[in-house]
């Protein structure tokens, strides 16, 4: 999946280096559906509902751009999410015009598995970057919506093909096996996205601030048992604030009284009188 570059903020993100490969793939699934029109008898286009391909691939690819007319026009236009939502598209049509569907039997299982994660990678990518998911509700998000369009598609496919179908026996073990490659290409896509948002960050070099300095208010004053700011000492413990810093000296040194037994209890006492400590 397209990595987003780093730095700046996310809704100012410049994906302009993946223009050039999202307008190729339109241009190349335009050419696909061409010649799917030009040549509807050939095998590999022949009961493949192309003509609901024709319709409906245009206007898929083109669902980002209109979602940024709406809302978004003032910011860059989320090429690699465009690109993202081309390109199952793309994958689909040439798999039939190269007739690989026919012709290989793994590549059905796996374009519903790669194309799924590339459809959730858009949504994770679109999401993390306007709504502001994060991690495993990122994660979580985009496997839901990957399972929801999963069924959505086998239900398109349901209608399109297997009502017309002889195949019956193979049918329900093939759109069981669908649905979960497209769940677990979901889930690879959200928990991808959410391991790349969970990364760790150089972190920011910061000095020492030699101003600042965290000293406990018990070691700086030498707080003692019983002292007027034990955080021991209920409020009751002395019948007047005067009697507390009287009884206590180091607290009245610690008020800014002299440790002067002859002046201590003078200068505590107009510290605990010009506090408002009642008496």
């Amino acid at each position: 999946m397209p990595p987003e570059p780093a730095g700046g903020h996310a809704s100012a993100m410049d994906t302009s280096r993946w223009r050039p490969p999202a307008l190729a793939a339109k241009a190349a699934l335009l050419a696909l559906l061409a010649l799917a029109v030009a040549f509807p008898e050939w095998d590999r286009f022949a009961d493949k509902a192309m003509g609901v391909r024709v319709a409906a691939y245009p206007a898929a690819v083109m669902v980002v751009t209109l979602v940024w007319a709406l809302r978004g026009r003032g910011r860059p236009f989320p090429w690699d999410v465009d690109l993202l939502v081309t390109a199952p598209f793309v994958v689909d049509v040439a798999g039939n015009a190269a007739d690989l569907y026919d012709t290989v039997g793994w590549f059905d299982d796996a374009c519903h598995f790669g194309n799924w994660a590339l459809l959730s990678a858009a949504a994770g990518t679109a999401l993390r970057r306007w709504a502001g998911l994060r991690s495993w509700t990122l994660a979580l998000t985009c496997t839901g919506l990957g399972a929801v369009a999963a069924i959505l598609w086998e239900f398109f496919e349901y209608g399109v093909f297997i009502l017309d179908t002889p195949e019956t026996v193979t049918i329900y073990r093939d759109t069981i096996g669908d649905l979960m490659l497209g769940l677990a290409g979901s889930a690879v896509a959200g928990v991808g996205l959410a391991l790349r948002g969970t990364l760790p960050r150089k972190a920011r070099q910061e000095g020492p601030r030699p101003d600042v300095r965290l000293v406990s208010v018990h070691e700086r004053l030498d707080v003692g048992e019983g002292d007027l700011l034990d955080e021991g000492r209920g409020a009751g413990d002395a019948d007047a604030g005067q009697d507390v810093v009287r009884a206590d000296l180091p607290a009245g040194g610690a008020l800014g009284a002299e440790r002067d037994p002859a002046r201590g209890e003078d200068d505590a006492e107009k510290v605990v009188q010009g506090s408002g400590v009642g008496q």
